[in-house]
């Protein structure tokens, strides 16, 4: 476990020691590579196969509301990626595509954090509690969320709306998606975030959308 200077009050830093309550209006949805190339990796060794459908009702009740929106974007510098500059994997998926309004950020590591602007732009419009969802599960959106609470803001992951892949451990042994997802959400919980599981977040949507 990695060592952290954790308030008497048993939460990390950028841990919200109340609990999991519903994020407060004017925080930040961010939305973690949701673009072409993840859906060519097909559904077969996925989990979570609706995170998509709670990821875009989020962000109906965001903009709906007007609360500020981030989508992040992997833009790789291997020649070999389908996340290459102009490769068409590297564009949104049409239902995620940003407004006009709504911030851009592009990094080419798997946090979104990493050598952007992202940090700034947050505390330039006094924005402390995020929303973070997307994929990969124990990649860009596990990194994003350990900076994001590291660097003391207030983040909420559910789980729900984040997915990710099959995948070998170091010693070759196979893992399913939900065991590998599970991991990652147990890495952040409590330390980094309040991860929040599905039952939390059809209450949360049902609550906003009755507002």
């Amino acid at each position: 476990m990695q060592e952290t200077d954790t308030p008497a009050s048993g939460a990390a830093p950028g841990v919200d020691g109340a609990g999991p309550a519903r994020p407060p209006a004017e925080s930040a949805l961010i939305l973690i590579d949701q673009q072409h190339c993840m859906q060519a990796l097909g559904t077969e060794q996925r989990n979570n196969h609706d995170a998509e459908a709670l990821i875009a009702a989020l962000l109906g009740v965001w903009r709906q509301r007007q609360w500020p929106v981030v989508h992040v974007r992997h833009i790789s510098r291997s020649e070999t990626s389908g996340f290459r500059p102009g490769q068409s994997g590297a564009a949104f998926q049409e239902a995620f595509m940003p407004l006009a309004h709504e911030a851009v950020f592009e990094k080419n590591v798997p946090d979104a954090f990493t050598q952007s602007a992202l940090e700034r732009w947050l505390h330039v419009r006094g924005i402390r509690h995020l929303m973070i969802v997307g994929v990969a599960s124990e990649n860009s959106v596990e990194n994003s969320a350990r900076s994001a609470g590291n660097l003391g803001f207030t983040v909420w992951v559910p789980e729900a709306a984040c997915y990710t892949f099959a995948k070998p451990d170091y010693a070759g042994v196979w893992h399913s998606a939900s065991e590998v997802h599970a991991m990652a959400m147990a890495n952040l919980d409590g330390e980094y975030a309040n991860v929040v599981d599905r039952a939390w977040l059809l209450a949360a949507l049902e609550g906003w959308q009755a507002e």
